[in-house]
Parts: structure tokens; sequence; C-alpha cells
């Protein structure tokens, strides 16, 4: 019989495990290629027949979705499946618009086909948006779970960079297993904090075949969520983070607003930096999209290394990556540090960018006097260090979750900037996790 032919937009993460869950098996499909963006470098690459199946001998080929017209008139695509995250509703719809525009039919996958069922209770974290806090959420839960006596496993949302089948199914238990697997800066982000709270870590493309893993090692199953992303795997209890300082997106941006509609109970994040008129505002937009959910209040606080050494100098501010990028933020908690420990002058890197940088500041101008820690493999890595030594600051005030001091090598001091989850109030999230599944017996 004739095979429908289908195509999937993505950001290397989502839209492999769509392909996998849902299309990889069935006979019916043929998929005629992913398209990507948001990740530089994605494009080009193979998704290989190893991780494909026995439909794709010759694997599937990524384009880079500014190919997605010549990709539907060439091929004939019938149906286009959009399958990456922290997206505006205007530009799905953009999206939507082109596809149907071509012939085609334009397609969101829902939980009910795209999320595996676990065996262990899962606990999920989610967000509004990029930037929100869902990492150090998620490691406020972990630590919670831990302290009730459960053991407790992280799975992190894919970032596969490299070599995807290596990268099929990653464990990471030390510090070793970082330089094992080559993990970026953007990976290592997600993973080091959870190895510093002697967490384990899978992560990888096939999560399938992880969860079995996990499943060997967890009482509870953490989902650390990417982007604003949904679980990729069916939840327990969905806990879904909100940021104050972007009032409005809780309502404009796909998928958060499935997540907030999805929600168990929700953490209003950020109130200590945020205007009391926004927090007010997105916890009114939380309720009228979920009224059953409780809504947590919390701060996140800055702890700084060595905060004196950044007084009255020259700083570089260093900020997450995804947060400043597609997260659409034109500051982190590194400018909000300098400004608090009386920074003389925040240098601006955007003159001094190196290779890629470049292109970054080109391509999100909203970004200011700030340099966003983009590693995407060797060589922007090697740019970030390049750039970095250009500036020539007195002081680099990092504030991304990882210590730089570990990969990028500058003569000047590096002051680490973190930020904790710290609910306000009662009941807690630890209250609710403890109603919910109790003390380890």
């Amino acid at each position: 019989m004739d095979r429908t032919k289908i195509l999937i937009m993505g950001a290397a993460g989502r839209d492999f495990h769509n392909f996998n869950v849902c299309f990889r098996d069935d006979p019916s499909v043929e998929v005629i290629a992913f398209t990507a963006t948001q990740i530089p470098g994605i494009e080009g690459r193979r998704y290989p027949p190893e991780l494909a199946g026995q439909h794709y001998p010759n694997g599937i080929p990524i384009h880079d979705e500014a190919e997605l017209p010549q990709l539907i008139a060439t091929h004939g695509v019938q149906q286009v499946f959009f399958s990456y995250s922290d997206i505006s509703h205007q530009y799905v719809m953009h999206k939507a618009a082109q596809v149907v525009a071509l012939g085609a039919d334009f397609t969101l996958l829902g939980t009910h086909r795209t999320q595996i069922k676990s065996h262990k209770a899962v606990v999920s974290i989610g967000a509004v948006r990029t930037g929100s806090g869902k990492s150090q959420a998620t490691r406020h839960v972990a630590n919670a779970l831990k302290a009730l006596g459960w053991r407790v496993v992280v799975v992190r949302h894919p970032m596969p960079y490299g070599d995807l089948c290596k990268q099929a199914v990653q464990r990471f238990a030390s510090y070793a297993d970082l330089d094992l697997h080559e993990t970026t800066i953007e990976e290592r982000e997600e993973y080091e904090p959870h190895l510093d709270n002697d967490h384990i870590v899978y992560a990888g493309v096939d999560y399938a075949a992880i969860l079995a893993r996990v499943e060997e090692e967890a009482d509870i199953v953490l989902w650390d969520g990417g982007n604003n992303d949904l679980p990729f795997f069916a939840s327990d209890l969905h806990i879904v983070i909100a940021d104050p300082h972007r009032p409005g997106h809780e309502l404009a941006y796909y998928p958060g607003e499935a997540n907030v509609r999805m929600a168990d109970a929700i953490v209003l994040n950020k109130i200590d930096t945020a205007n009391y008129v926004d927090v007010q505002t997105v916890r009114a937009n939380l309720h009228r999209l979920n009224p059953n959910a409780p809504i947590f209040e919390a701060a996140s606080p800055l702890f700084a290394e060595q905060s004196g050494l950044v007084r009255g100098k020259r700083v570089l501010v260093i900020e997450d990556g995804p947060t400043l990028t597609h997260g659409e933020m034109p500051y982190g908690a590194g400018v909000v540090a300098a400004q608090r420990f009386g920074a003389a002058e925040l240098i601006d890197p955007r003159r001094y960018a190196v290779g890629s940088l470049r292109g970054v500041y080109e391509k999100y101008p909203h970004m200011g006097a700030l340099l966003p820690a983009m590693g995407y493999g060797a060589v922007q890595m090697s740019e970030l260090e390049a750039t970095i030594k250009a500036c020539e600051a007195d002081v680099i005030l990092a504030a991304t979750p990882i210590d730089l001091r570990r990969i990028i090598k500058v003569e000047v001091p590096i002051v680490r900037v973190r930020y904790e989850l710290q609910v306000i109030g009662t009941p807690t999230l630890a209250d609710l996790l403890a109603e919910k599944f109790g003390r380890k017996a």
C-alpha cells in the first residue's frame, strides 16, 4: 500500500522522540525528513538507521527548517508534524499557514500518543518558558524526595548534539561520565548540579530504552524538562514553573500553555525580583487556565562566591545561553548580581564576539551587555573562550549552572553566581510530595 509521506519539524529533541514512539515501527507512513532550528549545526546530519529502524535502512536526513517548502513540494509531503518547543502561538500558526498553503496537513501530537507509561512513579517538572527556574525546581524536588527516603533518578530532556548512536542511552553518575560522553556546555549546565547532589542522570535519544534502564535503579523517576516542552513520560505529579518576569507568556507560548493546563501544581517563581503587578497578573492568568492547581510562590535567591571581587571592577557577565536566546530574556541572574555587588561597568562583549557568536547576537538582538554561554560543540566552546579573553575584563561573573572554570581557561578571576528555589510559606512542595508519596518504609 502507499505510505503516507510525512515530515517532522524539530530541534533535535522532541522530534526524535515523536518519531520513535509514533512512527518508527509504523509501515503505513514514510518519514521523508526532519527539519531543524534553534540549535546550531543540527541540520546536515542524518538520523541513523540504527535508531530509525527497519523501515529506514539509510536513516532519515535532517534539513534546515528554511528548506521546508522545497521538501514538501519535492517529495509530495502530505502531513507535517510540529515537534519542538518554546515557540509563540503566533509563530506556530504562521508555520501552520505556510504548510497548509503548500497543500499538506499541519499537526500537533497529543500526550496520549507521545507519553510513555512507567511502572514506577513519575514526577515531572515543566515550565511556561525557558529560563523560568525549571532546573532549580527539579533539584529542589529531587532533594525533597531523597529526604523522604526514595531512590530518585533524574531523566533529562534530550540534548543529542553529537553522535546520535553513541548518545542513544546515556548515564551520568560522575564528572568522569561528562567527559566520557563529550558533553557540551548546554548539557553540563543541566547535568552537573544533579551530580553535585549525588543524583544519577539519564538522557539521550531513545527514551523507551532509557526508561527501561532507569526503572532498574529508581523508586521514583524525576523528569527534568527542557525549554517549555511537555514530559515524555506519563506523570503521577506534574509541577510547572511560571516566570513573572515575562507576564502574559503563560497565555502566548507553545507548549507552555498546555503545561499550565495539565499541571497538578504550579510554582510562581522569582517573586523576589519581579514587579508586584506582574506577579499578580501571572497568578490570575494561571488560575484562569487551571483553577484546580495549587500555586506555590517561590523566590530564586542568588549565591555568589567572593562577591567582593566584583565591586568597582569592569565585569563581563556570562549568562545561561538558552534563557537569553530562544528564551528571549534580555538579562539573567548575572546582570542582577553585577548590579547588586557594585560592578563599576558591564563590558559589552558584542564587539569582541568571535565566530558563530557574532551570528548569535545578530539573531537575538534583544541581548544587552552580556555574553550567553553558548557551547554547542568544541568549536563554539573555543569561540566562547576567545571572546571572553578578548573582552579583557577585570572579573568574570558567571551565572551559568556549571563551573565554567572546568572548561574555560582564562587569567582573570571567575566569580560563580548560583541560584536555588526557595518556596515561600506553607504548605511547601516538600509537603505536597510527602502527601503524594509518603515516606519510604
